[in-house]
This record gives structure tokens, sequence and C-alpha cells, in this order.
């Protein structure tokens, strides 16, 4: 098999050691990111080079935000024995997500796209963060349609209570679905009734910071000026939602921010990874790469998260981040 565009453009950012970078880091879209140790890991759809034949995963980490390391390929669409068993002629797998439980790790993901066939969602799982990741076998989503589309998954274990929760769907239904995992982070538990909040699109993520539940999710289409990221709160990992409001936007820059994971450092700090255009504002669609950039997020006494400020260059947030 061919090797890859990104996975060729990754291990040459490597091998280079003094390739640095900076707002944006790389080309990629979807990150979701986690510390493991003292390194920022990212998981993306794509990476390095650009990857849109969407056949597999890959993962990139970095000690300083500055420098990366490709991790390798975590799965590919051939290694998903059920992938095929809907009968539609293409699969694409986007919009991976990352959970951590007694020492193992679940790589979620969408395989799409929408039609003819529903979307799914899947799980597999590794002893590594680099993998590689064993397919659970089946399907862990597999009821779209009827308003719902599932993609986007994202997975938050809540520390009060020690259960797991999967969050799913959007776009064109932009409908948001909860479901309590099993204790083998591979089966659904049950499903839990949860309101959509406001403005809601896709790349709804979760974290917890001073008592409160934020819901953050991605509004607009996603490949136009109005993608932008808001969030509602809660005293519950599955609401009641109060509406707060957009905290990421375009600017005169930077357009469509959107499909972003929070992630706190080693300091207690806390950083959102998110996807953007590197152009100015214009008509919809836009098209190129969307780029992975990073920057810093701060809360205001209330607890309400202040509007995010998007980086260039050097501005943007190293590591340690005090």
């Amino acid at each position: 098999m061919r090797t890859p565009r990104w996975l060729v453009a990754a291990f040459a950012l490597a091998l280079a050691g003094a390739a640095q970078a900076d707002n944006p880091q790389f080309s990629g879209a979807d990150p979701h990111a986690l510390f493991i140790g003292d390194s920022l890991w990212v998981f993306p759809t794509g990476g390095p080079g650009g990857s849109w034949a969407a056949d597999r995963f890959g993962a990139f980490s970095s000690r300083d935000l500055r420098h990366w390391q490709p991790r390798g390929e975590l799965i590919r669409r051939d290694q998903i024995g059920w992938i095929q068993n809907d009968g539609a002629p293409v699969h694409f797998l986007w919009a991976p997500a990352i959970a951590v439980r007694r020492g193992r790790y679940y790589l979620y993901y969408s395989v799409g796209p929408q039609n003819p066939t529903p979307s799914r969602i899947g799980v597999a799982v590794a002893d590594r963060p680099e993998g590689p990741y064993r397919d659970a076998g089946r399907p862990l989503v597999a009821d779209g349609g009827h308003g719902f589309e599932a993609i986007d998954p994202m997975v938050f274990v809540d520390r009060r209570s020690g259960k797991a929760y999967l969050y799913a769907g959007g776009s064109a239904g932009a409908k948001l679905r909860v479901w309590e995992l099993g204790a083998d982070m591979t089966s659904i538990a049950r499903e839990i009734p949860v309101a959509t909040p406001p403005n809601f699109t896709e790349g709804a993520f979760l974290h917890a910071q001073g008592g409160t539940y934020y819901l953050s999710y991605s509004h607009g289409r996603w490949n136009g000026p109005d993608y932008s990221v808001h969030y509602a709160t809660a005293r519950s990992p599955t609401g009641p939602w109060t509406y707060r409001g957009a905290i990421l936007t375009g600017d005169a820059r930077h357009q469509g921010p959107g499909h972003h994971s929070f992630v706190r450092t080693p300091s207690g700090r806390w950083l959102i990874v998110y996807h953007r255009w590197e152009r100015p504002p214009g008509p919809a669609p836009y098209a190129g790469e969307r780029q992975v950039a990073i920057d810093r997020v701060r809360y205001a006494a209330d607890g309400r998260i202040l509007p995010i400020r998007m980086t260039d260059g050097a501005a943007a947030p190293r590591l340690p981040l005090h």
C-alpha cells in the first residue's frame, strides 16, 4: 500500500529535528487532545501534510507545543471488519476521540457518510496511546436516521460518579444524544434523554471545572464563516443545560474555528485545541486544508468562559504553561 502523504510529511517533520511549529500547528481537523505525562497528544482527522482519504487515524505529541512527534498509525479502515456490512459504496473515518480508563486507551470514531446509509460510531482498544488499536468487532452506535446523525463521538469519564458518558450527533439533524457506557467502555449501558442546547450543530465536548460541567460544541457550516464554538453549563454531565453563548468565532485573519477539545495542562491551566481556516472573512464554501491551532482558555470569577482570542506564530501558548 502506498504510504499516505500525511505520514511521510509527519516523519519528515520529526527527522528534521529543527522543524518548529507555532499557530497554526499543522494541517488537520477535528482534533481531540489530552495530556499523557508531560506531553500533549493530538488525535485529528488528517494530520501534517493533509490526509483527506480519511481511511486511517494517526496521532502527534509535543512537550512544548512547538516540536511535534508523529506517533504513527492507530488503525486503518481495512482493519474494521464490520465497516462494509451496510453495503454503502464508500466509507470514511472522521472525528476521533480518546478516553483512558484502567490503563487502557479507547478510540471512538465516526464512520460516514450519512447517505446512502446512516453513519455509525465505532470503538477500538489499545494498551498504549499510539496503539495498535483493535476494533471492538461491532459498531457502538448504529441507529441513525429519524433526525439523528451518528457522528462526532466524545467520551467523558465523570470523576464524581465514576460513570462514562458518550456524546454524539449533529450536522443534518443537529441533534445531541448521550449514553452511559458499560464498564467495558465498548458497550452501551443505557441512553440518557437530554435536550439539544441552542445553536448546536456538531462536535460536542464536555469538561468539568470548579464543580460545573461545560458542554461546548460547534455551530454553523463546517466550511463557512459562521462555524464557531458555543457552550452551555450544567450541574451534572447530562444537563439540564444553561446556554452561555459563543466563545470562539472568526476574526479578520481566521475563519470557521471549531470542532475542538478542552485540555488541562499539568500545571492546572486550560487550553483549547481546534481547527480553523487561515483566511480573512468571505463567502462559503471554503476550500483547502484546515489547520490545527492551540490557544489559552480563561474563566471569569463566576465560572464563565471568557471569549477566546486566536493567536498566530510565537504568540501561541508554549509548555510548560504557568
